[in-house]
């Protein structure tokens, strides 16, 4: 049976188990949900071994439980480790949701639910392929899959768990479906992920919040000043101003840069897209450099005081920020983290306390296009979509990648089926069923073209 056949016939079950996937809600960033987390791991080892695996095993670690699976083809024959990752992201902002986030809906053509694209609908890509090769008496090599539970937390768990089963992980090549593409009628392959480094800033003055009207003036503000120092971390220029920042960073070949000028991109559309007038960015570099060759710095998030309906005029004791750089292949994330404490806490004035606690972080990654499975994932593409992906860098972060290469030996081929309009980690998140059903398609064509 041809497969898109297979994928017709058998398309109502397919979703009725990704459904079934996205209902639990395994937010690894809240606690409250650590029972859902291993309720997501069994669930998914039941659906790997209803797809032909030999065995499926549900795993502890030090934090949330892996599950891995694998299907023995021949000794002799090449192994592919496919990843992926259970956990979702927190829902919240709910209120934003046009549907409730952990009950799936399919309208015009997409499902809509947390989850539906990252990375649950992109792991069902892979666990339904895998059943096709395996029904139809297709898969020529063996097969195993390791799913986490921590990945939009860092993976804080999965580097050891590498470690101490590097003879279980065992493979040629690492697939992984976590990744986007340029267009619905733009396939691309991932060739390199931006780094990433997270820190926790905390400034306090006072020692209690104070009347702003007796003290305002007087005594330095929290808030005020965690903005000043913020503002400090990246220049006119788009330039982060920390020292040392960009030594290891390796200047996007000519070559590259004319490949990436080459890529079709409407600047207007991006911005409408994301309802902005302008774009902003690092001087001399173009938008889509800016954002997957180029290192950045961000704020995710600051608070403080009174944020409550009403007014209160209070001086805070305290201000908060969470921030993250997103680095380059080269820059080293435990480098990075220190400079930048370093740097705060030398800006820092004495009329404050700053403590600044490094979260996760993971170093970047480039894939070799030359690889054979690069070249296998491209026929697949060009099969499913009907033409050739383009190579693309993407500014998104999987420290995880880079352990498998460091710690596995394994370079990994990102085959990823998302679209920037699929709302990942963001309220309305969805996935198109074309692109699900396409995506089935191109890795079986990756399983029938791949060779060692």
């Amino acid at each position: 049976m041809e497969i898109k056949e297979y994928i017709q016939k058998n398309e109502a079950r397919f979703i009725d188990e990704l459904f079934s996937l996205i209902r639990i809600p395994s937010v690894s960033a809240l606690p409250q949900h650590k029972d859902d987390m291993l309720a997501c791991a069994e669930r998914w080892k039941q659906l790997l071994l209803e797809a032909g695996a030999d065995k499926a095993v549900v795993m502890p670690s030090n934090g949330n439980p892996l599950v891995y699976a694998e299907k023995h083809i021949s000794d002799n024959a090449p192994t592919i480790l496919v990843y992926a990752h259970y956990d979702v992201m927190p829902a919240e902002p709910l209120e934003l949701w046009k549907s409730r986030p952990f009950e799936p809906e399919i309208r015009d053509g997409h499902i809509w639910a947390r989850g539906a694209d990252d990375d649950k609908g992109q792991a069902m890509i892979q666990a339904k392929a895998f059943e096709y090769m395996v029904k139809e008496g297709l898969l020529t090599h063996n097969m195993k899959f390791i799913f986490e539970g921590e990945e939009e937390i860092g993976s804080p768990s999965l580097n050891a768990f590498l470690k101490e089963h590097k003879e279980l992980l065992k493979a040629d090549i690492i697939l992984v479906s976590d990744t986007s593409m340029l267009g619905a009628d733009l396939p691309s392959l991932t060739t390199g992920l931006r780094g990433l480094a997270y820190w926790e800033i905390e400034v306090t003055g006072p020692n209690r919040d104070l009347h702003s009207g007796h003290f305002g003036g007087a005594v330095a503000n929290p808030i005020n000043t965690l903005c000043s120092l913020l503002a400090q971390v990246v220049d006119e220029d788009g330039r982060i101003t920390i020292p040392y920042f960009y030594d290891d960073v390796e200047e996007v070949p000519a070559a590259e840069r004319e490949m990436i000028a080459n890529i079709p991109f409407d600047e207007k559309k991006y911005m409408e897209a994301i309802g902005v007038k302008a774009l902003k960015g690092e001087k001399g570099y173009s938008t889509l450099e800016r954002n997957s060759c180029r290192p950045s710095f961000d704020i995710c998030g600051i608070w403080g005081g009174y944020t409550g309906q009403g007014t209160k005029t209070v001086l805070p004791s305290k201000a908060y920020a969470k921030v993250s750089c997103r680095l380059v292949p080269h820059q080293n994330h435990e480098k990075i983290s220190r400079l930048f404490v370093d740097y705060i806490r030398n800006i820092a004035p004495e009329y404050v306390q700053v403590k600044v606690t490094p979260m996760h972080g993971g170093e970047g990654y480039v894939c070799p296009i030359s690889l054979p499975a690069y070249k296998a994932a491209e026929k697949g593409f060009e099969k499913a979509f009907g033409k050739k992906p383009l190579a693309v860098r993407r500014g998104g972060s999987i420290p995880i990648i880079s352990d498998f290469e460091q710690i596995l030996g394994i370079k990994t081929i990102l085959m990823g089926f998302g679209l920037e309009s699929d709302a990942i980690h963001s309220p309305n998140e969805n996935f198109s069923l074309d692109i699900f059903r396409k995506g089935i398609e191109a890795v079986v064509e990756f399983h029938k073209q791949y060779h060692k």
